[in-house]
């Protein structure tokens, strides 16, 4: 028998740990990593190349680990394309894949790293979860073969997919996910034959998975929170930032509050390609966040967050997203209304005249209602109202309904929609709904150098966004993004089978 002196250390730990069980909150950490990138090349390399330029990579990522477990953290979120980068064609990226097998195979990599073959990177990631008792979500490629019974097996004879592990505390693989909603640039990638809903349970909440482009469509991002009903999601990027609706950070934040759940955005770090922004997320708004458009340099975030959000007494209530705007009974007449491009999407625009009013815009059955009161009514200043109701995107078109409060770049109207980061005006207040056809919108609130608003605005049952004491700083935006996603064209893999 230990004597009392020895068993000491042992109670505590025993009931350190049982107070980490039952509390109702857990630390969590994202890392926005400026990734080495390969040298462009239409051939392979050799595959000790690739390897040594992931090492490379992950070096980086583990200091980041080590530094979040020592800081308390339970589990972590690396990138998007964190570990290889982006620059390769279909035969390039072969030597940088690994085959990653379902998680029910019960494997620790750590400790057993050549049952399924060569597998250098999830032993790695999985010794770095083990060593640091801490959860790790990495991207990495996934190589599975096929043969020609497979009707849609690539000429090559193998699939590609870009893919999310996770490790356990152990350095067990409990979560593969393979990405559904591929970006335009992903031909190295294919898409899986269905798309995938992975959740796992750990005692700090259950967890859903998927990855960057995946967030603005039904399948997985919505049936992970509606239907498996998920505390937390983690989210790998590798997000261009495309104002003024798709910085990183507003939409993150925003889908975080519109879907009700705990939002962990880690985000790739390249200023040059505009990918930049990442944060912890929550349905009351972000908890931490970082975007950094001027240096080279990455960034480790840690923020507490609720294990249920859910259950929290400061859970935002249910909104009915239309019902203000279909309640008003009169709209101000419309004939002052121009259009404006927002990238390629055709807007109908009102400019604010005045120093504060009452107004309408509308498209298609979409109108947007706005009341406000600015400041300081600048004459170098312009901002509009505007609307738009419609398909948007190249190869997966999906639906959008969109109310915005907007600042132009100039005085010039047809500037209005083109990107625009500074302002100097500030609102007294702001009231901004919308008569949407979908119960899927998001708020956001964007200031003057791109930063967030905090508690600073909120969202009322009826669909009301609405500034709590005025904005404190200029704005850039106020906005409700809204998917109609039964109004989305079918999946690519859908349109070529």
């Amino acid at each position: 028998m230990l004597p009392s002196q020895a068993l000491l250390p042992a109670v505590v730990f025993a009931l350190a740990a049982l107070g980490a069980l039952a509390s109702d909150t857990f630390l969590a950490a994202v890392y926005e990593h400026a990734v080495i990138l390969p040298h462009p090349t239409q051939e392979p390399v050799p595959a000790s190349d690739a390897l040594a330029l992931m090492n490379r990579n992950m070096d980086v990522l583990e200091g980041a680990i080590k530094e979040a477990a020592q800081q308390g953290a339970r589990i972590i979120v690396t990138p998007e394309d964190g570990i290889y980068g982006w620059r390769f064609t279909r035969e390039s990226i072969y030597p940088y894949l690994e085959d990653i097998p379902d998680p029910a195979v019960n494997w620790i990599p750590c400790t057993d790293p050549s049952r399924f073959g060569p597998t250098p990177v999830q032993e790695r990631l999985s010794c770095m979860a083990r060593n640091n008792s801490i959860y790790v979500v990495a991207n990495i490629g996934d190589k599975k073969p096929c043969d020609s019974s497979d009707p849609s097996c690539p000429r090559d004879g193998r699939y590609h997919y870009n893919t999310d592990v996770v490790f356990d505390t152990q350095g067990k693989l409990v979560a593969r996910y393979h990405k559904y909603n591929l970006f335009r640039s992903e031909t190295q990638f294919d898409y899986p034959k269905e798309p995938e809903a992975v959740t796992f349970e750990t005692p700090f909440g259950k967890f859903g998975i998927f990855t960057c482009f995946d967030i603005l469509f039904y399948e997985p991002a919505v049936v992970l929170v509606s239907k498996m009903q998920v505390d937390t999601v983690l989210f790998p990027t590798a997000w261009m930032n495309v104002l003024p609706f798709l910085t990183a950070i507003e939409f993150h934040s925003a889908w975080a509050m519109g879907m009700g759940v705990n939002l962990l955005s880690a985000n790739t770090h390249n200023i040059t390609m505009a990918m930049t922004g990442d944060g912890l997320f929550t349905p009351e708004g972000p908890a931490a966040y970082h975007y950094d458009s001027d240096t080279e340099e990455g960034r480790l975030l840690l923020a507490e967050l609720s294990v249920h959000p859910r259950l929290s007494h400061t859970y935002p209530p249910a909104v009915n997203w239309s019902l203000h705007a279909t309640s008003i009974k009169t709209f101000p007449e419309e004939n002052d209304t121009f259009s404006g491009n927002v990238r390629k999407d055709i807007f109908t625009f009102r400019e604010l005249g005045h120093k504060n009013g009452n107004c309408t815009v509308c498209q298609g059955d979409l109108c947007c209602h706005l009341v406000y009161k600015m400041s300081n009514k600048r004459r170098d200043e312009v901002y509009v109202l505007g609307a738009f109701n419609g398909l948007h995107g190249s190869l997966i078109k999906y639906h959008w309904q969109i109310c915005t409060l907007l600042k132009c770049p100039s005085t010039n109207l047809s500037t209005c929609g083109q990107p625009v980061e500074t302002a100097q005006t500030r609102f007294e207040m702001f009231s901004l709904s919308g008569t949407f056809g979908t119960s899927h919108v998001f708020p956001e609130v964007l200031y003057s150098g791109v930063q967030l608003a905090p508690g600073e605005f909120e969202v009322l049952r009826d669909g009301r966004l609405k500034s709590k004491h005025g904005t404190s700083k200029p704005l850039v935006t106020a906005t409700l993004f809204g998917r109609l996603y039964e109004k989305d064209q079918p999946h690519p893999l859908r349109i070529s089978l």
